[in-house]
C-alpha cells in the first residue's frame, strides 16, 4: 500500500505558476507516477507522467507549460506549472501505477484555480 498526499494547490492569476507536490508514504522507485486533473462536470484526464527511468509524457494541452519530475530519495513527485490558463482550473490528483503488479494508488487531490 502506498499513500499519496498532494499539496501546493491554490488560487493563481492567469499567466502565473505554481508547483504541486505529491508525497508518498513509501518508496516510489518502481512506480510510474502521474498527475491527473478533473474539472467540474468533466472526466479525469492525465496531465503528465514520469516512468521510473525518468521518461516523461504530457497531455497536448500542457506541453511546454508543465514539467513533471520525481525525487525518489524523497518519495516525492512534482508538477511545475507555468503560463497558467483559466482552463487549467481543476482538482489535480497524483497517481502511482505499478507496471509489475498493475496496482494503482491515488491521492485525495489538490485544487488549482486560475483566475482570468
Amino acid at each position: 500500500q502506498v499513500q499519496l498526499v498532494e499539496s501546493g494547490g491554490g488560487l493563481v492569476q492567469a499567466g502565473g505558476s505554481l508547483r504541486l507536490s505529491c508525497a508518498a508514504s513509501g518508496s516510489i522507485f518502481s512506480f510510474t507516477m502521474a498527475w491527473y486533473r478533473q474539472a467540474p462536470g468533466k472526466q479525469r484526464d492525465m496531465v503528465a507522467s514520469i516512468t521510473r527511468d525518468g521518461s516523461t509524457n504530457y497531455a497536448n494541452s500542457v506541453k511546454g507549460r508543465f514539467t513533471v519530475s520525481r525525487d525518489n530519495a524523497k518519495n516525492t513527485v512534482y508538477l511545475q506549472t507555468s503560463s497558467l490558463k483559466p482552463e487549467d482550473t481543476a482538482v489535480y490528483y497524483c497517481n502511482a501505477h505499478s507496471p509489475f503488479s498493475l496496482d494503482d494508488y491515488w491521492g485525495q487531490g489538490t485544487q488549482l484555480t486560475v483566475s482570468s
